[in-house]
């Protein structure tokens, strides 16, 4: 079951990191807001029969503060990869891994250790070469954007953790999911964000995502860290800015300088850094 559980986890970090790319060309049809409310609605729709008969009335609260943290998050991502390329969003979103130790130790209060000192440093000089021009100290939006997006990204995941102990995974990962479309579709009606344009291309974007992306993503999630370590998935998942690239490369020929791909692999280095350094510590203590 455990193999069969990293293989599926493998299979999500593919699908979301195929994603990037199918996003980017849809937003040339349809705005950021309306987009993601597309989405989370598909979403909400499959997973509330599913799971929502398990809610809890407890659940509320930490559901609300998840999905909120989960809808700002995507927000900035949608927005700001309509602003800059799909491998440096991956990668510039990817940064959340190696930060949620640190959001940890805030929140709990604790030390954080010299290996994820030293990953998110080098994780984020690789972040400094990917996003500032040679010679330059400045961020285009599109950047500026997918790095707040891993900030938040790093705080929900903490909370995540934190509330989906309680409540299950499955009725915060509900929740969330309704929270986004909600706020999702009341953005888009408050500040007319709306902006439709219909093809056959964009409706496949928004059944992908909402159903395979999301969805099924969430399910794919609780079901499979019941079978390995969050570490080990921590790590197949952190191969999805790599996949994004690829992906990119293939389908629209994005070619990365050579200051952009050292700066990528210094991302990975500083997101495996922090992961490998913790995998072991942890399985010293077993």
């Amino acid at each position: 079951m455990r193999a069969r559980a990293e293989w599926a986890l493998l299979g999500l970090a593919v699908v979301w990191g195929s994603t990037f790319v199918v996003i980017k060309a849809a937003l040339a049809g349809i705005s950021p807001l309306a987009f993601i409310a597309a989405r989370f609605l598909i979403a909400a729709a499959v997973l509330f029969p599913l799971y929502g008969r398990r809610m809890k009335r407890s659940a509320i609260p930490g559901g609300l503060l998840v999905g909120v943290l989960l809808f700002a998050a995507f927000v900035l991502q949608t927005e700001g990869l309509a602003l800059t390329t799909p491998s440096k969003s991956a990668f510039l979103t990817g940064l959340s891994i190696p930060m949620v130790p640190f959001v940890n130790s805030l929140v709990y209060r604790t030390r954080p250790r010299i290996s994820e000192v030293i990953g998110i440093l080098i994780a984020s000089c690789g972040m400094a070469l990917m996003t500032f021009p040679a010679g330059k100290f400045e961020m285009t939006k599109g950047d500026l954007l997918s790095l707040l997006c891993a900030i938040v990204f790093a705080v929900h995941f903490v909370a995540l953790s934190h509330f989906s102990k309680a409540a299950g995974f499955e009725t915060v990962s509900t929740m969330q999911a309704g929270v986004t479309a909600v706020l999702a579709l009341l953005g888009t009606l408050v500040f007319g964000a709306a902006r439709f344009e219909p093809t056959a291309a964009l409706g496949a974007a928004v059944l992908v995502t909402g159903l395979l992306a999301t969805a099924l993503a969430f399910t794919t999630m609780a079901w499979a860290q019941q079978f390995t370590t969050p570490v080990r998935a921590a790590l197949i998942l952190a191969l999805e800015p790599a996949v994004a690239w690829l992906v990119s490369w293939a389908v629209t020929g994005e070619v990365l300088s050579m200051r952009g791909k050292m700066g990528a692999g210094l991302i990975l280095a500083g997101v495996l850094l922090v992961e490998l350094k913790r995998s072991k510590l942890e399985t010293q203590e077993l």
